[in-house]
């Protein structure tokens, strides 16, 4: 028995995304009706409605769509290069407004001035990111660069290529950050243990680490204010 098309012309005209949004505001919307219009069309067999419902249901939640591949994207049923870089270049955007203005602090003087500027950008990854913030004499950040991603140790996250960085941009002190994907920002004994071994590392070289921030779901933990760095 050949599967029943559902095509846009089915949904009705007030349950369209793009009608829905023109009468109700875009806060109306659910996920995969964002979704929906981001992608703009569907396939012959489905309508983009349908398809943005089945990828939600797919993969789980928006969190987990947020931290997919362009790669990864194309693996699902209905979606092509071309649509899945309009997600990525959809989040991607988001992303940007959303740092927009918190780009804007001067410089860091606290630890909730440097997670301030991270939250956004780290809460929503399902893989660990270790970030480096590269300041200059007057606390400014002068530059920021992700050095590793995945699970945190030794091996992955190595001081050399930490001041290697740091040098490059002639930076005078440096605030690492990462993410813990459980959305939970307590600290584990690799996280401490790795952030004694940059301290000691940048006191050699002369470049100091301020802070280490450890970065949950809209939460943070600084290894400074732990006392454990």
């Amino acid at each position: 028995m050949e599967a029943p098309q559902y095509l846009l012309r089915d949904v009705p005209q007030e349950e369209r995304p793009r009608e829905r949004m023109m009468n109700y505001g875009a806060e109306a919307l659910s996920h995969a009706e964002l979704l929906a219009i981001l992608l703009r069309t569907g396939t012959k067999d489905e309508s983009v409605v349908h398809l943005a419902n089945r990828i939600m249901r797919q993969v789980g939640s928006i969190r987990q769509l947020v931290d997919l591949s362009i790669e990864e994207l194309t693996e699902i049923k209905g979606i092509g290069t071309a649509k899945a870089i309009q997600i990525k270049a959809g989040i991607e955007l988001g992303r940007r407004i959303t740092r927009t203005g918190k780009e804007e602090v001067k410089a860091i003087r606290s630890p909730r001035d440097a997670a301030d500027l991270l939250i956004e950008q780290l809460r929503y990854l399902q893989k660990e990111h270790f970030v480096c913030l590269f300041l200059n004499t007057k606390n400014h950040i002068i530059s920021q660069e992700t050095l590793s991603m995945g699970s945190l140790n030794a091996s992955i996250v190595h001081p050399r290529e930490v001041f290697r960085a740091a040098i490059k941009c002639s930076s005078a002190s440096i605030i690492f950050a990462h993410n813990h994907p459980s959305g939970d920002p307590t600290p584990s004994p690799e996280d401490v243990a790795l952030t004694k071994r940059l301290v000691e590392a940048g006191k050699i070289i002369g470049i100091e680490v301020l802070d280490h921030l450890v970065i949950g779901d809209m939460k943070f933990v600084s290894l400074k204010e732990q006392g454990l760095m």
